[in-house]
């Protein structure tokens, strides 16, 4: 068969630049071209052929190590990106189902990008596949001394290269849980990233939880998960957590402690134990221990604040950003999304964003739903790689009249403004520091008639003052009842009626329907809103302007509740509770009434006054109808024998009373 051209390597960040949009959709179309001629080779010319093409490994180490780096958005938007994406997908899954797969592809390097470009859905399985590889072994066990060698070292080794292989590593830890297993195999491991997180450098120390958490939720997955290596483990970290809270260091400083407060490391275990069915008691009284060291308040979230503010029918634009997401977020969302990114980097902040509003702010639903691969299907092909932009739409004013500039220094205004002292024409003599005469006494000032008040000026006062005016009684007051009165001339009554009944109906309609008011096509639309238009005669306009204003004074809701409330007011007359005297030969036999005998109210059961109680003997009562004869001097009587007994009588016949009633008088 003919040798086939060879791949071009995938150019790096700074070679991509200079290459123009034409020649990038040729180098695009090409290497399709050439991936689909592969792909659809026989099983046996593909072994032959493409396995032996060392172009073809390289320009798949090239592009997934750029892809992994800078996300998929390096291909660009061609219509050739999409396809040779998948194509190299395609490819990369071929390769590593044969036996003879090329050394190049099975190193961790290149495996870590395969997982970080492409879903742990599609890439599980393959990696699965190919761990019983020698070469993959020889990877790994190489890669595994190096890291455990430098995390002993601490402050001596290379800091930079750790963090930035522990951060590549993550991802092939993430889908494959042989990977995880194969590197807590035995202590060392472990106890390195312990021993390391003591050094503050606070992006290693997010690298190294993250590596931790990740290998401990990977023994509780796969086809036979590893729960004794599990409990284990969770065994080394309680040990190691209470050997250095015994130490001279802080005990919240430790790795063990920043493991179960930062991640649901716990939890998930728990969970995914219980759902084994293990009835070992060994792993409960561990995951209670390390419970023991959560730091406190360490999952707390933030309390919202509320800022109380009157609402004054100002609507307020929302600044959002070009993907559609707000532009101004909260502290705690931010912090959610930077602990979500520390343990999946490849994913952007737009995304991680979405994933917040799906599970409810719930950050550990969102890191189990990830690390389960059990995302909604419109999550599950987002594009995970998307972020946040910085920059804000804005609107852009034409407006280029000039403005005068305001004055940089305010003016502060007083009644003192343009006195005597401003206009410097104040009497010398009238200036005085302190006290005008320091020698004067209280008495002196008392003795000195000069400024009092003559005794004509207060005799004028005592005569204009009556004593027997009472004050206005403002009971029924409009602005406190409700109501309005109306002293004008006939045809204002008249248009004040016609506004009552207007502003009727829309009370009534705003206390059963309050969406009927809204200020949108739909409602003013509706059936209720052109009921109210005819019955009120308003437009949509006035009728939402109402509601608005009544909305804004709380005042003239109770006004108006007030006012149409189910009493009418109509009460056309006040029974009397007073008592009265039956007329001569009226009251019954066994009445205790006056009768017109002259008879005390009652006898001593009642509250008569000795000598015919109210209201008797003479005839007349004092609250009987206003203008009879009888009444007036029922009146007069009771203020003329006022002054002379006072409240002897009711003093008397109260203890009389209480005499014959029993109690001690």
């Amino acid at each position: 068969m003919t040798t086939l051209p060879p791949f071009a390597p995938f150019p790096e960040a700074p070679w991509r630049d200079h290459i123009v949009p034409e020649e990038w959709e040729a180098c695009l179309s090409n290497w399709l071209l050439l991936a689909e001629v592969h792909l659809s080779m026989p099983e046996d010319d593909f072994t032959l052929l493409s396995t032996k093409d060392e172009s073809l490994s390289s320009f798949l180490v090239s592009f997934l190590r750029e892809a992994a780096s800078n996300g998929v958005s390096v291909l660009g938007t061609s219509p050739s990106a999409k396809p040779l994406f998948r194509s190299c997908y395609v490819l990369v899954a071929r390769f590593l189902r044969i036996p003879s797969t090329p050394s190049s592809l099975l190193q961790w390097e290149f495996l870590s990008d395969f997982c970080h470009v492409y879903s742990r859905t599609r890439t599980s399985t393959l990696i699965s596949t190919s761990y019983q590889k020698p070469q993959l072994t020889t990877s790994l066990n190489t890669l595994k001394k190096w890291l455990i060698h430098t995390l002993d070292s601490g402050l001596k080794g290379d800091l930079r290269t750790l963090e930035s292989r522990l951060k590549r590593l993550n991802h092939l830890i993430h889908t494959s849980p042989d990977v995880a297993a194969f590197f807590l195999a035995g202590s060392d491991f472990l106890d390195g990233l312990i021993s390391c997180y003591k050094i503050m450098n606070p992006p290693l120390r997010k690298a190294i939880i993250t590596t931790a958490y990740l290998c401990l939720v990977g023994l509780t997955e796969g086809d036979s998960p590893k729960f004794s290596m599990l409990t284990d483990q969770l065994y080394s970290l309680q040990v190691a957590a209470d050997s250095h809270k015994a130490g001279p260091l802080n005990a919240n400083d430790s790795m063990v402690a920043e493991l179960v407060t930062a991640t649901p490391i716990l939890k998930q275990v728990q969970r995914r134990l219980e759902e084994s069915g293990s009835s070992t008691t060994r792993w409960k009284s561990v995951i209670t221990t390390l419970e023991g060291f959560r730091k406190p308040g360490g999952n707390a979230r933030p309390k919202r604040l509320v800022k109380r503010k009157t609402d004054k029918g100002k609507g307020k634009e929302v600044m959002t950003d070009d993907d559609g997401f707000p532009g101004e977020m909260r502290v705690h969302r931010t912090s959610q999304i930077s602990q979500i990114q520390d343990l999946f980097p490849e994913l952007g902040s737009g995304f991680v964003l979405r994933l917040l509003d799906e599970y409810g702010d719930d950050t550990e639903q969102v890191v189990a739903h990830l690390l389960e691969d059990t995302l909604p299907p419109h999550l599950a092909t987002a594009d995970r790689t998307k972020e946040l932009s910085p920059e804000r739409s804005r609107k852009k004013s034409h407006d280029i009249a000039p403005r005068p500039t305001p004055p940089q220094v305010p003016v502060r205004h007083n009644v003192f403004d343009d006195d005597e002292f401003d206009r410097l024409s104040v009497d010398l003599s009238n200036v005085h520091f302190g006290k005008r005469k320091p020698d004067q006494q209280a008495d002196d000032m008392l003795n000195d008639r000069s400024s009092a008040p003559n005794k004509a000026a207060i005799l004028s006062a005592l005569s204009a003052f009556d004593a027997d005016d009472d004050e206005r009684d403002d009971t029924y007051d409009a602005a406190d009842a409700g109501l309005v009165v109306n002293d004008g001339n006939p045809e204002d009554a008249n248009d004040q009626k016609r506004n009552d009944a207007s502003e009727e109906v829309l009370f009534r309609a705003y206390q059963s329907t309050p969406k009927s008011f809204d200020r949108d096509a739909a409602t003013r639309r509706s059936e209720t809103r052109a009921k109210l238009k005819q019955q009120t005669g308003m437009t949509d306009e006035a009728i939402e302007g109402w509601a608005l204003m009544l909305t804004r004074t709380p005042r003239h809701m109770r006004q108006l509740e007030m006012k149409y409330s189910a009493f009418g007011g109509d009460q056309p007359a006040l029974t009397p509770t007073a008592w009265r005297a039956s007329p001569a030969g009226s009251a019954p036999e066994d009445s205790e009434g006056d009768g017109g005998n002259g008879a005390s109210r009652g006898g001593y059961r009642g509250r008569g006054r000795g000598r015919g109680g109210r209201g008797g003997g003479r005839g007349g009562n004092v609250a009987g109808p206003s203008g009879e004869k009888e009444t007036e001097g029922a009146r007069r009587r009771k203020e003329a024998n006022k002054g002379s007994r006072a409240n002897h009588n009711r003093r008397d016949q109260r203890a009389k009373k209480m005499a014959r009633g029993g109690f001690a008088g």
